[in-house]
């Protein structure tokens, strides 16, 4: 079965990856992948079992192999297409939409979600008050979440003026970020160590 996955939500996206594949899929780069090498892909047998769970990662950038989809879609194996971009005018999408299950994970939008944006701009002034107003809301919001809209906001500053202080802050996020998933520390002790930081970035 094929299954084409896209959007925003990359965390969402690898949970449920992680459901329908198991802890111990195959990962392969589309862009990689050659004509080819998609019989042994989508009808080959592997040297330890006959049913295969595979990840690919934007295949739909490799136009000559992506438009070969089609005749494979009787494949025997667990197959995941995680698409950043996936465009539905394409010939091959309009050709696979019905035969295949597509699922887009958007961004969830927080109840607070304007709150959150006025955590992070008096965070950048005021680290203490930021996070006093965060403890107001912590409980109703995923920490994750959180530190994505507080990157969304960041990218917003920086694309409106690319400085060295919102170069920093970038910076100080995608390691936040990190930390999050890594080392398992407590999410919201390192958004609330952030959020102490940023005047000072």
């Amino acid at each position: 079965m094929i299954r084409i996955f896209t959007g925003e939500d990359r965390v969402r996206a690898k949970q449920e990856i992680t459901k329908l594949l198991g802890a111990d899929y195959e990962v392969l780069d589309g862009a990689d992948i050659t004509t080819d090498d998609l019989p042994s892909i989508f009808k080959g047998m592997s040297l330890f079992t006959d049913h295969r769970y595979i990840l690919i990662r934007d295949l739909t950038v490799n136009k000559p192999v992506y438009e070969k989809l089609p005749e494979y879609l009787d494949t025997p194996h667990d197959i995941i297409l995680f698409e950043s971009k996936l465009d539905k005018r394409t010939a091959t999408y309009k050709a696979i939409k019905d035969q295949v299950e597509v699922r887009e994970f958007a961004p969830l939008k927080s109840a607070n979600f304007n709150l959150v944006f006025d955590i992070y701009r008096t965070a950048k002034r005021d680290g203490a008050r930021a996070v006093q107003m965060l403890e107001q809301i912590q409980t109703e919001e995923d920490p994750i979440m959180f530190t994505g809209l507080m990157v969304s906001q960041a990218i917003k500053d920086y694309s409106a003026h690319p400085g060295v202080r919102e170069k920093r802050i970038l910076k100080e996020l995608a390691r936040t970020d990190l930390q999050q998933k890594t080392t398992g520390t407590d999410p919201w002790l390192l958004v609330k160590s952030f959020l102490l930081r940023l005047p000072t970035l």
